[in-house]
């Protein structure tokens, strides 16, 4: 799990990176679930949510800078 502030101190490069990254642990771990193979189900719920947190920074970011 990311920590928020830990999201806070990247750039948007960065940011833009991690959400890439992210996107495709879930499509794997949606995988292994299909398959019966997964080990950790846990562990789709965090990269969700650290989606989330990605995204909702992100949003943050483009209000701030139209205003």
């Amino acid at each position: 799990m990311t920590k928020p502030t830990d999201l806070r101190a990247k750039t948007d490069d960065q940011l833009g990176e991690e959400l890439g990254n992210l996107k495709r642990e879930a499509f794997n771990l949606r995988f292994q679930a299909a398959t019966s193979q997964l080990e950790k189900p846990s562990r789709v719920k965090e990269v969700r949510r650290d989606i989330a947190r990605i995204k909702t920074l992100q949003t943050e970011r483009t209000r701030s800078d139209a205003k």
